[in-house]
């Protein structure tokens, strides 16, 4: 019998954020959903959250930011992953992020957005629907 690979999520608070409420529903929810879900705390660099992402060989990782900071930070979560050849990981986001933002921040490499209010079995059933077979398989 095989077993079932448990799906690594890592949620980090990226910048000066320092605010983590939601951060800790949504690391509860997806840890009660089976996931295994490494929380980075709160004011994380770019670069910390890629080498945790690396060292934890996750196959999720979510960014949950509140300072309005997404446009600078995000982009340089996703260049770091690429750079270690860790950009088949699920990238979300999350937080305060206006409208204007979400198509952009796609257009690079965010797979989805989750605002205020989501419900958490929405995020749980698109983490499930949309981890590449890939990492599934890892």
């Amino acid at each position: 019998m095989e077993a079932k690979k448990v799906i690594r999520v890592l949620l980090a608070k990226p910048g000066l954020d320092g605010h983590d409420r939601g951060a800790k529903v949504i690391a509860r929810a997806l840890t009660e959903a089976g996931m295994e879900v490494i929380y980075t705390g709160l004011r994380q660099t770019p670069e910390m959250i890629v080498a945790a992402a690396e060292q934890e060989d996750v196959d999720v990782l979510m960014l949950s930011i509140l300072s309005g900071a997404h446009n600078a930070i995000f982009p340089r979560v996703l260049e770091g992953l690429k750079n270690k050849g860790l950009d088949d990981i699920l990238v979300l986001g999350g937080g305060i992020i206006p409208e204007a933002d979400i198509a952009p921040l796609k257009a690079i490499g965010i797979r989805e957005i989750f605002g205020p209010g989501t419900e958490t079995g929405e995020i749980i059933a698109y983490v499930k629907a949309n981890l590449s077979a890939q990492r599934r398989g890892r």
